[in-house]
């Protein structure tokens, strides 16, 4: 495919998103579709429709359209492309630009719009961000930056960067986040790797693993990761310490490929459909949220988000909270975690449980925003007393 065959393909792609589809079922839909389209193809017309999403209203404001044709437009138009050398009309390539599409909008875009966020939620930002709020939701709009964490049961930092560069990946330590590698380039040789298949190094945020760190272990634990999902957040606390590790979730079919990770990763996490009674010295809820903040891996969030559906998850998360009370064994302590910055999901949860049991203190508090070091995330640690 031609450099504007594939910006014409992120188009028809970006129009099927508009019209309803989640971003990855209308990229699996158009690759299905187009068979002729090689790896390299595949991914440049991912990034084109990620980068569109991730930056819909401003894109749309500069290209003149709510459409996939005016986001692309706006999209190479914001990063200085020669619109006049894709859009050409030869081939598969889009068609010529008209004289409405030529001229570039003169008028300021709305701060929601310039931010990329709908309405009510730039306003949310705002109020819960404070002097934070822009660069936040401008980091949202770029691509995310690709972490990977060290596992200690099978190398070192340094061990694990020669062993990817070695196989084209280059990655450098985190300047903060122990045990956090920063790829540089190569990332999509990474799933291939032996440095990932062999265990020393699993993908994962730098903020989610300076949450994990902050976490207190001693050899001879229990640990309940209350929320597993996949298990990303049980694997980094099983590699910490000589801890015995239990993964829950509500669906088990979202933890069924803890087991092979956690084989490669050297480490042994129980899986637990139920927890019954058992309580644990150390509980971890890492609650369902709005994830916003990594809305740049998943745009799709920022757009389907309503305040109804905030809503109903800061009641559920409280809820999770509650539940999770039950499985600490006495001089245990508790700990809540998102990926969110907003407030009704964070402070807000917190200060809630603080109401409804007294006799738990806060003992840790943790807020990182998205940037180039990492996600937004937010961790909250309890003890009893």
């Amino acid at each position: 495919m031609t450099p504007a065959a594939r910006v014409a393909a992120a188009i028809g792609v970006i129009d099927d998103c508009l019209a309803g589809m989640p971003v990855e079922k209308a990229l699996l839909r158009w690759s299905r579709g187009s068979r002729y389209a090689g790896s390299k193809d595949r991914a440049a017309v991912r990034d084109h429709v990620f980068d569109g999403w991730r930056r819909r209203r401003s894109a749309a404001h500069a290209g003149g359209a709510q459409t996939g044709r005016g986001i692309m437009i706006g999209l190479l138009r914001e990063d200085g492309a020669d619109l006049d050398l894709v859009f050409t009309g030869q081939g598969h390539a889009p068609a010529a630009l008209s004289s409405a599409e030529e001229a570039a909008p003169t008028d300021p875009p709305p701060a929601a719009v310039a931010h990329d966020l709908p309405d009510w939620l730039w306003q949310r930002f705002e109020a819960d961000l404070g002097p934070r709020a822009g660069p936040a939701a401008l980091a949202l709009r770029r691509r995310a930056p690709v972490y990977l964490r060290v596992n200690p049961r099978r190398a070192d930092a340094a061990t694990a960067i020669e062993a990817l560069a070695q196989e084209g990946i280059a990655a450098a330590a985190h300047e903060t986040v122990e045990g956090a590698l920063r790829v540089i380039s190569g990332e999509r040789a990474l799933s291939r790797s032996r440095a990932f298949t062999d265990g020393p190094v699993e993908l994962q945020d730098a903020s989610s693993q300076a949450a994990m760190l902050r976490l207190p272990l001693r050899d001879g634990q229990s640990v309940l990761d209350y929320c597993a999902g996949g298990g990303g957040k049980a694997l980094a606390l099983a590699g910490r310490a000589e801890v015995a590790v239990t993964a829950h979730d509500i669906s088990a079919a979202r933890m069924r490929d803890i087991p092979a990770r956690a084989a490669r990763a050297g480490v042994r996490i129980e899986l637990a459909e139920d927890p019954g009674a058992a309580r644990y010295d150390h509980v971890l809820v890492d609650a369902p949220c709005s994830g916003s903040g990594t809305w740049r891996r998943d745009p799709d969030g920022k757009w389907r988000l309503t305040p109804e559906a905030l809503r109903d998850l800061a009641q559920l998360q409280a809820r999770l909270l509650d539940e999770a009370l039950a499985h600490v064994a006495p001089g245990g302590s508790l700990s809540y975690a998102t990926c969110s910055v907003l407030h009704e999901e964070n402070d807000a949860i917190v200060t809630g449980f603080l109401e409804r049991h007294p006799h738990w203190r806060l003992c840790d508090r943790m807020q990182r925003w998205p940037d180039e070091a990492g996600d937004g995330f937010f961790l909250a640690r309890f003890e009893q007393g």
